[in-house]
Parts: structure tokens; sequence; C-alpha cells
């Protein structure tokens, strides 16, 4: 279901960009924009108290974090926090380019996670447990929109500055 939201998303903004809304003039951009409402959704997830059953909540994650981890309630509620923060970064243009590695880094290190729930048939609302052939190319596809994104941003002001930054240490 997710990625179908980043995919209807994403065309939903480039069928703004046909339109004439520049904004969405291009395909990179618009990405990270439908990825961003997708975060929207999966952050959302990370507060959802254990009583709502209409989605994926607190306690459905909690148990994704493998055992050997500590703290699997701020593990999610950190995770939670930095997606929105992510969302937010991917449709800044000044932050696009840090936001996108940022997540692509998220995504790697929440891998683990999607492997040990899938493994362990952890259950989102009683619902079977995603297998993992479904989760592993989900979590490559983000991370290769992730870093698509970033790719692209090349002119946003954090990147020219980390550039400019670079070379005069090369000068000096």
């Amino acid at each position: 279901m997710i990625p179908l939201v980043l995919v209807l998303a994403t065309l939903a903004f480039r069928a703004l960009g046909a339109l004439g809304v520049r904004r969405f003039a291009s395909w990179p951009v618009t990405a990270a924009h439908g990825m961003a409402v997708m975060l929207l959704f999966t952050a959302s997830a990370h507060f959802v108290p254990a009583s709502v059953t209409a989605m994926p909540n607190h306690a459905d994650l909690a148990r994704m974090v493998p055992s050997f981890l500590p703290f699997a309630d701020a593990l999610v509620y950190v995770s939670g926090v930095l997606e929105f923060l992510g969302a937010a970064g991917l449709v800044l243009t000044a932050t696009r380019w840090p936001a996108a590695l940022g997540l692509a880094a998220l995504y790697v290190m929440l891998l683990p996670a999607n492997i040990y729930a899938a493994t362990a048939d952890v259950a989102f609302n009683g619902e079977p447990a995603t297998p993992l052939w479904q989760r592993i190319p989900e979590q490559i596809l983000y991370i290769a929109v992730a870093l698509w994104v970033a790719r692209s941003s090349d002119s946003t002001p954090t990147r020219q500055l980390l550039n400019h930054t670079s070379k005069e240490k090369v000068h000096a």
C-alpha cells in the first residue's frame, strides 16, 4: 500500500506540472514531493496509539524492532520524527539534498527491522506479516528514489555551500 502512495502522489504532482505548475516540472522534484506525502503516512503510524486498528500503530512498529536493540519504543518515536523531518526537508529546495541522503541512510538502517518483521511474522493489526520478498524490494525502491532525488538536487543552496567549502579546502 505504501509504495502505491508514493507512486500515486508522484503522478498527481507530475500531472500538476503538466498543467503548468512550475514547481512540478521535473520528475525528481515531483518524486521528492511524492516521497514526502508517503513519509507523512508512514511517520504518522509511529505515534498512533495501540487502540487504533485502522492502520499500523506504535505498538506494531515497536514489535518490529529486533530484540537485540534496546529501547524499542524510543527508537520508533525517533524514526517517526526523522521521517517527518525528512518529509519537510524534501519539499524545501534548500534542504532537499541532505534530506534525501539522510532518508536513504534511514531506509538502510530500517532494513534490519523490516527483515526481522518478515522473518519473525510480526503482524500489523492482526494481518499477516508482509513477506520478505516484498519488504526488501520496497526498501530498495525507497533508497533508490531518495538517492535519485539527492543526485538531481545539485543546484540546491545546501549542496552549493558544501561544494564551495570543499573547493576552498582543496585550494588552501
